[in-house]
């Protein structure tokens, strides 16, 4: 059977502290596909987003999480960026001292992206000036989240796990979020949208959408199911 080109998880059983979080969440993300990951607070989205960033404190009690067929499971958060990951999560760090410029061009090294910094602001609708600001310092939470994704275009991923980034911007940022995830797709990436709010679903439409329900993936279909859970809820999927 031929490995999947992209993302997998394999029953993966996860605790923080002595609380089991995740119990047997599997998933499949191809290369080149959109899902969107929903769920009421607390079940478990964040956790997940954690987990495949690599983030100590999250413990892989059993399962494993597969790119390009090759476990991911044991390597350090920059391994996995290296190897291809990129994970965005819902509250990007202040870095002071670091200017945009500075954190885009040593990543341009690293990933061998050809585009000038200019360019990577262009792309996610921030000014060129912004390129001389410190790192998310005194950034509004668009700026913040859209900085986060030309940080990511930059890595030219394969695979982009993104944490509600659609919580706390306006419209705007949405919509250059939107279009940011539009490109990737066009680069061959899968993107996973971790939302509560599911605004941005309204501007980029998944291929697939996964219910996440007390640590458990229960239903993955596709985008009809969002309109099942405007209607009757997320009890209405499992009904």
């Amino acid at each position: 059977m031929r490995e999947l080109q992209g993302l997998e998880v394999v029953d993966l059983w996860v605790s923080v502290g002595n609380k089991t979080i995740l119990k047997g969440v599997n998933l499949k993300l191809p290369r080149g596909e959109f899902h969107a990951l929903v769920g009421p607070n607390g079940a478990g989205k964040s956790t997940l987003a954690m987990t495949l960033a690599g983030y100590p404190g999250y413990k892989v009690v059993k399962g494993d999480i597969l790119l390009d067929g090759e476990s991911i499971k044991d390597l350090p958060p920059e391994e996995r960026a290296k190897k291809g990951l990129a994970v965005l999560l819902q509250h990007p760090p202040e870095l002071e001292g670091i200017r945009v410029a500075e954190l885009l061009e040593r990543l341009k090294g690293l990933y061998g992206c050809k585009d000038s910094v200019e360019d990577l602001l262009r792309r996610v609708g921030l000014p060129s000036d912004m390129a001389f600001r410190y790192v998310n310092v005194g950034f509004s939470g668009g700026e913040r989240k859209r900085f986060d994704l030309a940080r990511v275009i930059a890595m030219r991923p394969k695979i982009v796990v993104m944490d509600e980034p659609d919580s706390g911007v306006d419209v705007e940022s949405i919509k250059r979020i939107a279009d940011g995830i539009k490109w990737l797709l066009s680069q061959n990436a899968g993107v996973l949208v971790i939302t509560h709010y599911r605004n941005i679903l309204k501007y980029v439409k998944p291929h697939l959408v996964h219910v996440m329900i007390d640590g458990r993936i229960v239903k993955s279909g596709g985008p009809e199911i969002l309109e099942v859970i405007e209607e009757k809820g997320f009890a209405g999927v499992v009904a």
